[in-house]
């Protein structure tokens, strides 16, 4: 049987008198398209059985679930979301910092509007992996595999990945010899093939397709 992620690391910060935010992104590792960084605050006053059927969800780390799956748990855990935020990422962004810049903007880009929408709230931050560098270390948890580890990172994962395959779906009529719809801007090898036919496009990342294509034979 799978191990789930759990509230265990929430239940302590809530016991504390924080609000706990989780915090992960999706499609750094894509060719094309931008990165996706998602936040969710679980209420922290939710009743026994309230939180009894939350982990009953099945709520995991977005790569591990099925796009229908996904899709079902973003629905099912809005009635125990306190608050949420989604940031965009662009190619420009991507193209002009590097891959790694733009995560760790987008996470510092998440938390300060968070922060700001509540400013009267103690905040702990919980993330996969990732220092928020313009947060106090003594504010935030980072954590490797924490998708797989905290229900408020699996949830931010879901919702982030989520909104990225929304977007990138329509991203594909527009540019659609990528098949975007198919491989979401990740190095298929049917996308790379049409990148060595057709060429790039406004939504590739340049310099990060440049290091993987140079090292794939076709």
């Amino acid at each position: 049987m799978a191990i789930l992620p759990t509230l265990k690391l929430e239940t302590d910060f809530w016991n504390k008198g924080f609000l706990v935010v989780g915090i992960d992104e999706v499609g750094r590792g894509s060719f094309a398209g931008p990165l996706v960084v998602g936040a969710t605050i679980i209420k922290p006053d939710l009743d026994k059985n309230s939180l009894e059927k939350l982990l009953k969800l099945g709520i995991n780390d977005s790569k591990k679930l099925s796009k229908k799956k996904r899709e079902t748990l973003q629905e099912s855990v809005q009635e125990f979301i306190f608050d949420s935020q989604i940031e965009y990422i662009t190619v420009d962004v991507i193209n002009k910092f590097g891959v790694g810049n733009a995560t760790a903007i987008g996470f510092g880009q998440v938390a300060q509007k968070l922060i700001s929408k509540h400013k009267n709230k103690k905040i702990f931050f919980l993330t996969d992996a990732l220092k928020i560098k313009s947060l106090p270390n003594k504010y935030q948890l980072n954590i490797i595999r924490g998708d797989s580890t905290s229900i408020s990172i699996a949830t931010a994962s879901i919702l982030a990945k989520v909104h990225r395959d929304a977007h990138m779906d329509k991203l594909s009529k527009k540019y659609p010899l990528y098949s975007l719809s198919q491989n979401k801007g990740y190095g298929t090898l049917a996308h790379r093939s049409a990148i060595k036919m057709y060429g790039g496009s406004p939504l590739h990342r340049k310099e990060f397709i440049k290091k993987y294509l140079s090292s794939i034979s076709m």
